[in-house]
């Protein structure tokens, strides 16, 4: 089963300098249908105006993962940790605990990004935070997983039983990826138009996808893509 979610009917708000929208239910949107998939709680697809961006803030016990699409968004948090990361890297904080942060789009063009709550599997955990660095000439043609809670991926560390990936394909190429059973998958073609398994998805769509056990995605046009496979 594949529920596609358009980009034209997120929730969202304009604020001026950041212009979001809500694949799920967050701050003053509520849809008591879509409440997440499964572990996933949140995919927001921001908009961040040059030299603004979010004053220091709270979080606990949540896996908060960044995806920058353009531009760059700097963090600074309470336990001492900074950083730039750039269009096409990530950055992944677990909040356990308790951590106050600030990202910030230091640039001088707008900041485009994906950002992902998946519930943590570690309530209580010390929080950390963590960049990494992901060409995308690596991922051509397949999916590279940037976020993990299973070290043998070799990926930034998230305290959850999930995998963030990323991938680019050129137009009319296909990839394939095994979903297990139990697990669900969420799709965001951040560029292009794709098909997964038939069903048409253009930028900035969602597709809840749970119940395929092979996920085959083709390219109609040049595309970016980044997903999520959880409980």
């Amino acid at each position: 089963m594949i529920d596609v979610r358009p980009f034209k009917t997120l929730g969202g708000a304009n604020h001026g300098w950041l212009n979001a929208k809500h694949h799920f239910s967050f701050a003053n949107y509520y849809d008591a249908k879509r409440m997440g998939w499964g572990r996933l709680r949140v995919w927001n697809d921001d908009e961040i105006a040059a030299q603004s961006g979010f004053p220091p803030h709270p979080h606990a016990d949540m896996e908060i993962i960044t995806y920058v699409r353009t531009g760059a968004i700097t963090h600074q948090d309470s336990m001492g940790n900074t950083g730039r990361t750039a269009a096409g890297d990530v950055q992944v904080m677990s909040a356990g605990t308790g951590v106050r942060h600030a990202e910030y789009n230091m640039e001088n063009e707008l900041t485009t990004l994906f950002q992902i709550w998946i519930e943590t599997d570690r309530p209580g955990a010390q929080p950390s935070w963590g960049q990494r660095e992901f060409p995308k000439s690596d991922r051509s043609g397949r999916f590279t997983i940037v976020a993990s809670g299973d070290p043998a991926d070799e990926a930034l560390t998230i305290n959850a039983d999930a995998r963030v990936l990323a991938a680019t394909l050129k137009a009319g190429e296909s990839l394939s990826y095994d979903l297990a059973a139990g697990r669900r998958a969420y799709l965001v073609p951040a560029v292009g138009q794709v098909e997964v398994n038939g069903t048409a998805l253009n930028a900035r769509d969602g597709a809840g996808i749970v119940d395929e056990p092979t996920i085959t995605i083709t390219a109609q046009q040049d595309a970016e893509l980044v997903m999520v496979d959880s409980l």
